[in-house]
């Protein structure tokens, strides 16, 4: 039996943050960073609840990768604040931040919550960038600092009731960031594809983010004031965003997550960079191994969709592989971890550590192909230095 839900209400498209104006709440929550203040991003929201008589506090202490400690000083905020509107402004991290401080409000039982503290607020979501799909999704991923690891955490109470994609709050990502999270987007497209848990309704929305990435991620990252590859985009990020948060990931994910914690490494690289060394893993093509749930017939499915050569299947993974490298050098981002300038002594001596966390992690078990930490350490090794197999 196979589940499928789409829980967000989705407004989208020119202005569409005056749908903020229709909301009746008393008391607002903003869960950003410091950066969104400085770029006028929480005023384009405050100056709203304003008008609505919304009385509003602003948590903006959301870092890259928010760690336990920010959650917590986050808990410690909602829980004062009472509010009975939550609204994330910024990107993968501070939407997945405010998920994370919800659901610890509301699970926690600690004595400082009280009844009224942990009623759930209406969860309004508005992404800044064109990648993680957060605003629809039930996972969030949290740094432990401590253990120097990526807690990937999946509840359907995190799920945002609404998300707000207006393309006015990407127009000033910078093209670097506009090429990490748009590839971020492909990777969670591609993985929700092959999926152990794919099913007809999430391969509607994996095949038309795939479709619109490849046809507008380029044209936003050489011109971030193109408005319609940027709405395109946003729209991309979150079709992949409902697809995988229905039919879940695969070990691209869990690898980007334990390097990303590694070495600092943003995620949307990570996954970009070891995409296509997971596509040939998964595709069984370097031993012929039919372990892989079509995952080869899946990938020869994505080069026929983007007008690449399929004859055969060996073929159509190959396309999709060089598809992925080229975009990657278009760009802009490098083919090979060693590039990222991650030594060679370093990265040897954590090839252990790296791999364990990765087998631990959520998305490994809806990977197509089943895996061990031998298989994780060859497709790094492969990664690090760019060898196919």
């Amino acid at each position: 039996m196979q589940k499928f839900q789409i829980k967000t209400q989705i407004h989208s498209g020119h202005n569409s943050i005056n749908y903020l104006k229709t909301i009746d709440a008393r008391k607002a929550c903003i869960v950003t960073d410091k950066l969104m203040i400085q770029l006028g991003m929480v005023d384009k929201v405050t100056n709203v609840l304003e008008t609505n008589n919304i009385e509003y506090k602003v948590f903006d202490e959301v870092e890259p990768n928010p760690s336990l400690e920010t959650v917590t000083r986050g808990l410690h905020h909602i829980v004062e604040t009472k509010p009975d509107l939550l609204i994330a402004i910024g990107g993968g991290s501070a939407i997945d931040a405010a998920k994370a401080i919800m659901f610890f409000c509301i699970k926690t039982k600690e004595e400082l919550v009280d009844k009224e503290a942990v009623k759930k607020p209406c969860f309004v979501a508005i992404p800044t960038t064109s990648g993680t799909g957060s605003e629809v999704t039930a996972y969030s991923v949290i740094t432990d600092k401590k253990k120097n690891a990526k807690i990937p955490i999946s509840e359907e109470i995190m799920v945002p009731d609404v998300a707000i994609l207006d393309a006015e709050f990407t127009k000033t990502v910078p093209p670097f960031v506009t090429a990490d999270t748009g590839m971020d987007v492909l990777t969670h497209s591609i993985e929700a594809l092959v999926s152990k848990e794919a099913s007809e309704y999430t391969d509607m929305f994996a095949q038309k983010s795939i479709e619109l990435v490849f046809r507008y991620l380029i044209r936003a990252y050489k011109d971030g004031n193109d408005m319609t590859a940027r709405e395109k985009m946003h729209d991309a990020s979150c079709m992949a965003g409902i697809a995988f948060t229905n039919a879940g990931l695969g070990i691209t994910h869990s690898l980007a997550h334990s390097i990303g914690a590694e070495y600092g490494l943003s995620h949307g690289r990570a996954n970009a960079i070891l995409l296509p060394y997971v596509i040939e893993y998964n595709s069984g093509i370097e031993n012929n191994n039919d372990d892989n749930l079509k995952a080869d017939e899946r990938y020869r499915f994505v080069s026929r969709l983007l007008g690449l050569p399929s004859n055969t299947v060996e073929e159509g993974v190959m396309a999709l592989i060089e598809a992925v490298r080229t975009m990657n050098k278009m760009l802009n981002i490098p083919v090979t971890l060693k590039e990222t300038g991650i030594d060679r002594d370093e990265f040897e001596k954590n090839l252990d550590k790296i791999t364990k966390r990765a087998i631990k992690d959520i998305c490994t078990m809806s990977n197509p192909k089943k895996v061990n930490s031998d298989d994780l350490k060859n497709i790094l090794k492969r990664a690090y230095c760019g060898l196919q197999f």
